[in-house]
């Protein structure tokens, strides 16, 4: 019976641990997803941003799973490439192990406190302090998760049969590997499965060297949920995770047989004993990306060679279910996920459009006219999809709605026009004739560009959620497009009047862009128009109420 008590409140203590997680990422997310996933897909410009931006991602977030979905889907869209994919995963590896090591620095007596903190500013109004609240609660929950299971393992010091069990596996490393492998990618955590070896060490009866065996074992066991979660996504998202599991795979096994001569060094350093096995995931996953980090291309192009190419996807709608409209609900659920796809389509324009100009290299622009045809026959199809759920009869807030997806999807099939007819054809005319901006006049479009990326994601996020305070925050960024715009024209100009060569060849260019780069704005910023207005703060006309002269 005691033994039964003891496996309960193990099991409901690593439990409360993964709840505790889930908590934080889907505060994290909600406080911070845009920002978060708007600087780690900007974040990977060099090797070494690309590492912290993993390993700051991952400790934000508190789980490396998290990080790679995230990265992959970025590689799927072209938004990084694959081998600072394959470093930005090396600092989540590294964020993963930092985490457990400030989890287990002996602060849970503070777990009250935080979780205290985080029911006050869960009853916040705005989504970012609720979002907050929540990550809150959850680090409170996770180190309240490391008090109870050293509770739990107290009752283990005296225990016969995990004696037994722990020299049994002290005599098959092998066997303890796949073990924690296996806990680690059942509970889709390697940092649980670390906090439970952490426990489990301060009882005394497992090695030193059995306890970095262990360490591994979650290490491997870590990288498994990320492949499967993407076994069914576009082979550019496999191959990014297949290529982590390689790495880790490869350094686990290398480091296997070293483990007794690593629990020797460990000993030997001047290293608090009861955190021996967070110093060893981290030492591990310190020197497994130093060592892996040179071979990051050549990791990419041997995951290029292991996993096939996609077929050629079709370019009709995916979702426009034509048996759902019956169900309005559902039928403007897939209305929605169809517009989503399309705004996808538009932000891959944009970033094929900003690496043409900033590398100066034509290739990119190859694919602009098939992602174009792509935007207009898919709001087309959904403007058709739409005009037949309206016949069927809708009440007035399902109608809101569809009109709501029309529009939106009308605004990104225009942005689609700018973006192929206008700016694709300035890049094209610069790099063809040879030309070259100001280094002040590159930076102002290249931020503008950045600008018209971040907002592109914004307005998918408040198409998709409502979200007021975002769309707030939006439409506040519109006068700041307008104002950068306007000052980028005028210091433009200035350098004409300097007579600068630069300014003097690419003038009509410059202009021109700024131009187009303010109308895609103006589209984007639509799809805040319908929550402003119905919560009373959008004015029809920005002039100001004035007496009329006489």
């Amino acid at each position: 019976m005691q033994s039964t008590i003891v496996i309960i409140n193990l099991l409901g203590a690593v439990a409360l641990l993964l709840f505790g997680l889930a908590q934080v990422k889907d505060g994290v997310t909600r406080a911070f997803g845009v920002r978060l996933k708007s600087g780690l897909a900007t974040g990977t410009k060099s090797g070494l941003r690309s590492f912290f931006s993993g390993l700051f991602a991952t400790i934000a977030l508190q789980s490396s799973t998290a990080t790679a979905l995230t990265v992959a889907s970025f590689a799927e869209r072209d938004l990084i490439r694959p081998r600072m994919a394959q470093i930005v995963l090396l600092g989540a590896n590294v964020g993963t192990a930092v985490t457990a090591w400030l989890v287990a620095t002996g602060i849970e007596w503070l777990s009250p406190l935080i979780i205290l903190a985080g029911l006050v500013l869960l009853r916040g109004r705005s989504s970012a302090r609720q979002g907050a609240g929540t990550a809150l609660i959850g680090v409170g929950l996770m180190l309240l998760s490391l008090h109870l299971l050293s509770l739990a393992t107290e009752p283990m010091r005296q225990s016969p049969a995990l004696a037994a069990f722990i020299g049994l596996l002290d005599n098959a490393w092998p066997v303890a590997l796949l073990l924690s492998a296996v806990l680690a990618f059942v509970s889709s955590s390697s940092l649980a499965v670390v906090v439970l070896i952490l426990s489990l060490a301060s009882t005394g009866i497992v090695s030193t060297g059995l306890v970095i065996v262990l360490i591994l074992g979650a290490n491997l066991g870590g990288a498994i949920p990320p492949v499967v979660a993407t076994m069914s996504g576009p082979a550019a998202a496999r191959r990014i995770t297949l290529g982590n599991l390689i790495v880790r795979g490869i350094g686990c096994f290398i480091a296997l047989p070293f483990a007794g001569f690593g629990a020797d060094l460990l000993q030997s350093l001047p290293l608090q004993a009861g955190k021996l096995p967070v110093d060893a995931h981290l030492a591990f996953n310190i020197l497994l990306a130093l060592a892996a980090w040179p071979f990051s291309g050549l990791l990419s192009r041997l995951t290029a060679r292991l996993v096939a190419a996609d077929a050629q996807a079709e370019t009709g709608p995916r979702f426009l279910d034509e048996q759902a409209l019956g169900n309005p609900v559902m039928a403007l659920a897939n209305a929605t996920r169809e517009v989503l796809g399309v705004g996808d389509a538009i932000e891959r324009m944009l970033i094929r459009a900003e690496n043409a100009l900033k590398n100066n290299d034509l290739s990119p622009l190859s694919e602009i006219n098939t992602l174009e045809k792509r935007v207009d026959r898919l709001q087309q199809e959904v403007k058709i999809y739409l005009s037949k759920l309206g016949r069927e009869g809708l009440d007035s807030e399902n109608a809101r709605r569809s009109i709501i997806i029309i529009d939106y999807a009308i605004n990104l099939e225009h942005i689609g026009d700018i973006i192929e007819k206008g700016i694709c054809d300035q890049v094209r005319k610069k790099i063809t004739n040879g030309l070259k901006f100001s280094d002040d006049g590159y930076e102002e479009l290249k931020t503008l560009f950045s600008l018209t990326i971040d907002n592109l994601r914004s307005a998918q996020t408040i198409f998709q959620t409502g979200d007021f305070n975002l769309a707030r925050r939006l439409m506040e960024i519109k006068v700041d497009v307008r104002r950068l715009e306007k000052r980028s024209s005028e210091r433009h100009l200035e350098r004409l009047r300097d007579g600068k060569m630069e300014s003097l060849q690419t003038s009509s260019l410059h202009l021109d862009m700024l131009r187009d780069l303010k109308r895609i704005n103006a589209h984007i910023v639509s799809v805040a128009h319908p929550i402003l207005d119905d919560s009373g703060v959008l004015v029809e006309s920005r002039l100001r109420h004035a007496e009329p002269r006489s």
